[in-house]
This record gives C-alpha cells, structure tokens and sequence, in this order.
C-alpha cells in the first residue's frame, strides 16, 4: 500500500439534477487520475428546494448505484459513500441523518430572508446581495455553519465559506466572522474540506481561504479534499492548487473515512 494517497471526498451523481455523467463514468475518470479514495456525497433528500437534489423515493437508486460501482471496481479503487446535507433547521431527515454511511458531510446553502430562505450561492438570487449588509450576511452565514457544527451530526465541513463565492466581500476580517464557527468545528471533531470549486467560481479561489486554513492548521483542525464534481470533467480539478496550498499551510495529512471511522493519510 502506497504511502501518499490521493482523496477525493466530494462529488455528486445525476441525481441531484444539476450534474452530469454516470456513476461508473465519474469512477472509471478518478482511477485514470490516480485516485486512491473517491466518495460519491451526493445532495441528500430534503423537505424544501428538491429541484436541486434527489427525493427520499431515490435514496434507494443512489445507494445501490455506490454499491454496485464499488463491487465492480473493488480491485481498482476504494469507493466511498455519503451524502452532503443541507443543514437548514427542521428540514434533516432521520433517514439521512441515520443512514449506513462513510461520512456525512454538512454545508450551509440557504440563509433566512425576511420570512423566507435564499440560496445564497444560487446565481438565480444574486439580486438579494444589493439588499442586503454584506457584513451581516457573512455573520449570518458563519453562525449557520457554528449551529450546523453544534449538532455533532456530521463529520465534514463542505465548503467552508461558500458565501464569498459571488466576490461579495465583508469589510471586516473574515478570521473574526468565523471565530466561533471554527472553535465549534474544532470542539466537534470536525473535518474541513479543501474544495476547488471556488476556482471555477467568480471568487477564483479554493474554499476555504488562505487566511482561514491558516487558523484552522493553527487550531490543530484536520482537512480533507473533495473536487465537489457535477460533472465527469470536474473531478481532479484544482487538486494541485488544493494539496500546494495545504502544504504551504503546514498540512501534511488529510482525513479519510470508512463507516465512520477516521484515519490520517499522507497527501
């Protein structure tokens, strides 16, 4: 067994309806890449926003299409299992939460507006931003993420801080919004992705920031990767800017999961 492995922890299937691609086309794409470790963390159901992820009446397509890419590449590649969770309070499904998983990553997508939700990272609400106190909304965004971290429900952090990906930046410095977010993420044992997704974004940058990867290296808070891939030619993407800026950092080791279970590797 090699000692550096390559992870890849975030990725999504056709099933969220916003992707591309099949299952065996997105494994068959991670093994010509090198990839050691590869985890399908597709959108999981929710009792708001389905047009942008599967239904409960599709767990079952979903699992099964991971099993059967993982007991056909078992030679060639691990095959991870998960589902990244939305967390907006009362909507978690007990059959999510509770499901025979690898990991469960947690992200923030949606913040309260007036006595509805947005989808902050949604081109289709972009015009909420001229309406709103950038300031407030990042405040906002880092106390969804600390609530999400309380719940000790998840085991990885997904894109960090998403609510840059627009370029709409806060004029007070980010390590303070994000204090109490990342102290909560540390006492909860939790893991942060490095996802290159930022690079294909207006903000043009990895989540999380340089700045704030450097408090959580400080914090002794482990990382992790994921290329969040919708599409087959996603995967791989950023990875060296990823591993080149976590090295920079100080970061040697990244978490990967089995059935819950953690472990250190080399990247």
């Amino acid at each position: 067994m090699k000692d550096i492995k390559r992870v890849d922890l975030h990725n999504h299937t056709i099933l969220c309806n916003h992707a591309t691609g099949t299952v065996f086309d997105y494994v068959e794409k991670a093994i010509k890449l090198g990839i050691d470790e590869y985890g399908f963390s597709c959108h999981a159901p929710m009792n708001y926003d389905p047009k942008y992820r599967m239904s409960l009446s599709q767990k079952d397509i979903y699992e099964r299409w991971i099993k059967e890419a993982k007991d056909f590449y078992k030679d060639k590649i691990k095959i991870l299992f998960a589902y990244e969770v939305d967390y907006l309070d009362g909507f978690l499904l007990d059959d999510i939460i509770n499901a025979k998983v690898d990991y469960l990553i947690g992200s923030v997508h949606f913040l309260k507006n007036k006595d509805d939700m947005w989808g902050f990272d949604n081109p289709e609400f972009i015009g909420v931003y001229e309406s709103k106190d950038i300031d407030g909304i990042w405040q906002e965004y880092f106390n969804a993420i600390e609530s999400m971290a309380k719940t000790q429900l998840f085991d990885v952090v997904g894109h960090f801080d998403l609510i840059k990906v627009f370029k709409f930046l806060p004029k007070k410095d980010v390590r303070i919004l994000a204090k109490d977010a990342l102290n909560q993420i540390k006492k909860s044992n939790m893991v942060l992705e490095i996802n290159p997704a930022g690079l294909r974004k207006p903000i043009g940058e990895t989540y999380p920031s340089k700045q704030l990867l450097e408090v959580a290296f400080d914090m002794g808070i482990n990382i992790t990767f994921g290329s969040d891939a919708h599409s087959v030619e996603h995967i791989g993407f950023g990875y060296e800017e990823a591993t080149n800026l976590a090295k920079e950092i100080g970061f040697t080791k990244c978490m990967t999961f089995e059935n819950k279970d953690r472990k250190l590797v080399n990247f």
